[in-house]
């Protein structure tokens, strides 16, 4: 029943995106760190790594609904606090609990959806962006920007577009009438920019209120902070097994931000949402790995499913509350920081 993107295996996208066998070591590298005394110096400790401390996690799950269509990919919040999914065949659109208010028909898969606040809705296909007005008609369909391009994610500002391109690795910058104006996060020494490695179709792009880009590096584990000419102003994050870090060959693969920029990060092999300060500082747990069993199985898997079927996406509504969308499962929980 899978579209033929679908069945794209993970090696398929490595081969897509040059140099996918060096990126796989590098990722590998990070695995050794989360074994102790094990034969295998690239194996997890799953049953040390998989537990989280309870007085790490500052949210509780407060509902949980049943995406509308199969294949969720990303979720936004809209204008009106809808939410907006991307999934099999076009975008699914919600209220808060999950009931269904209306869809936006593709005809194929939707990797990535964002909304403008006059509720214009920018949908990512594999290959392209389509624009659709607020009651669901279709305004335009912006054309291929070339070769190997893998949409999967998508942040909106103003009159501006940002495109996370996992497969050229980088995001594409779109002027509003759908051409592009400028390619963030490529590699460029005289800037300063390492580049952007990304080893399996999980690239993210969000925009802070101080009018920066918050970029996923996920095969280097960062969260990158981009200006909109393409300048690298600041990055952080640490390889590691531990709660305070990412790991794996590609981590985090999602991002949110809470109305004060504090990040939401979400993660896949080790499914598990954290809370990390505007600086990068590790505040605390929304959901660890034990939350997410079918999910956790999904990510260990290495065939098609493997960077296509695992992992989690995030956004955040106008009241703070988050929403966790599992990609396995097909389902969105609603997180709520604790009271205590």
């Amino acid at each position: 029943m899978r579209d033929r993107n679908q069945t794209i295996s993970r090696r398929a996208f490595l081969k897509r995106s040059a140099g996918g066998a060096g990126l796989l070591a590098l990722g590998g590298s990070s695995l050794g760190s989360a074994a102790q005394g094990n034969g295998n110096p690239f194996a997890y400790d799953l049953d040390q790594v998989s537990k989280t401390d309870p007085k790490l996690v500052g949210y509780e799950e407060v509902g949980r609904f049943d995406c509308p269509a199969p294949g969720p990919r990303r979720l936004a919040i809209g204008p009106e606090g809808h939410l907006y999914i991307a999934a099999k065949d076009g975008v699914s659109i919600v209220d808060g609990e999950g009931r269904p208010l209306d869809r936006i028909a593709l005809g194929s898969q939707a990797r990535c959806v964002a909304v403008r606040t006059d509720g214009t809705v920018y949908a990512g296909l594999r290959d392209h962006v389509e624009v659709f007005d607020p009651k669901g008609r279709r305004l335009a369909a912006w054309e291929s920007p070339g070769k190997k391009v893998w949409l999967t994610g998508l942040a909106v500002a103003g009159k501006e577009v940002f495109a996370a391109d996992a497969g050229n690795r980088v995001v594409l910058h779109y002027d509003e009438s759908g051409k592009v104006a400028g390619r963030i996060g490529e590699k460029n020494k005289e800037r300063n920019v390492p580049g952007l490695i990304v080893p399996s179709p999980y690239l993210d792009v969000k925009m802070g209120r101080d009018g920066l880009l918050r970029v996923n590096n996920p095969g280097r584990h960062l969260v990158e902070v981009y200006a909109a000419n393409g300048d690298l102003e600041s990055a952080w994050g640490k390889p590691t097994a531990a709660i305070h870090g990412f790991c794996g060959c590609c981590n985090p693969v999602g991002l949110a931000l809470l109305a004060d920029d504090r990040y939401v990060t979400c993660e896949k092999g080790l499914p598990r949402v954290k809370i990390y300060s505007p600086q990068g500082d590790f505040q605390s747990v929304v959901a660890g790995t034990e939350s997410f069993p079918e999910n956790t199985r999904a990510g260990a898997l290495h065939d098609a499913s493997d960077g296509l079927l695992g992992g989690l996406d995030a956004a955040v509504d106008f009241q703070g509350r988050i929403y966790v969308l599992d990609l396995v499962r097909a389902d969105v929980r609603v997180m709520k920081a604790k009271t205590s």
